[in-house]
């Protein structure tokens, strides 16, 4: 039986992630990116950028989580406008080639990146191309609802006994989150056996629906009814409507 014959989970797959300078996908700046080519019988193959961050500073806390210091990117990190048109143009050529993206909470750094590229003048992702996008988050929530736990990259992968070496490294969590979406799939059968289109298009359902309930979750808890504001319905990409800020 060929790879395509058994499904996604046989076939390679695009990790993608980024490291940034805060949780604010509208205003984060990338600090690393990382793009690897994972399974198929295909060997891993990994890209990863240093940017200068457009010579903004690395807020501490940014720095406690992923190590990269405002000093050592602008040192050895290339300009932010390069390096955002090369992962976009990586991931691009991925997608041409048939292969989905995989990305552990996904509206986040395609967001990231989409703001990033308007920021810069390049030409975001998907306004070139029409991915496919596997996001193990969603995928994790669907089948296993209320499961106790969290659910960041570090715990999926303890669920799922996915090896997780150097988290909060871009190109670690980008290959964790492919391994993630290979062990979802091949063990939830009824995900591994869908088309990857009509999987997509499932996840911007399932994910509105996990959103909604968060929200309701907030609206209704003492103390946290704001929160219920923030909760954005969309996936996997924030629309464009608010002013990027300048350089």
């Amino acid at each position: 039986m060929s790879p395509s014959q058994l499904g996604w989970t046989y076939q390679p797959l695009t990790g993608f992630d980024v490291e940034t300078t805060s949780t604010d996908p509208q205003t984060a700046r990338i600090v690393t990116g990382s793009v690897v080519r994972y399974g198929g019988g295909w060997p891993t193959t990994r890209q990863t950028w240093l940017s200068d961050v457009g010579g903004v500073d690395i807020p501490t806390a940014a720095t406690a989580v992923h190590g990269f210091t405002t000093e050592v990117c602008r040192a050895a990190g290339s300009p932010a406008a390069v390096v955002v048109e090369e992962i976009t143009t990586a991931l691009a050529a991925a997608v041409e080639e048939g292969r989905p993206l995989v990305i552990m909470n996904a509206t986040y750094d395609l967001t990231v990146l989409d703001r990033e590229a308007r920021r810069y003048g390049v030409t975001p992702l998907l306004d070139r191309v029409s991915a496919h996008v596997l996001d193990p988050y969603v995928l994790d929530k669907r089948v296993r609802t209320h499961r106790r736990g969290g659910r960041t990259l570090a715990d999926l992968c303890r669920h799922y006994v996915v090896p997780l070496e150097g988290a909060h490294s871009s190109e670690a969590d980008a290959l964790a989150a492919c391994s993630l979406v290979v062990k979802i799939g091949r063990r939830y059968r009824v995900l591994g056996r869908l088309p990857m289109a009509q999987l997509h298009r499932e996840q911007v359902g399932w994910a509105r629906e996990q959103n909604e309930s968060l929200r309701a979750y907030f609206a209704r808890t003492p103390g946290k009814e704001e929160w219920a504001r923030d909760v954005r319905l969309e996936w996997p990409l924030l629309p464009f409507r608010e002013a990027v800020s300048p350089r």
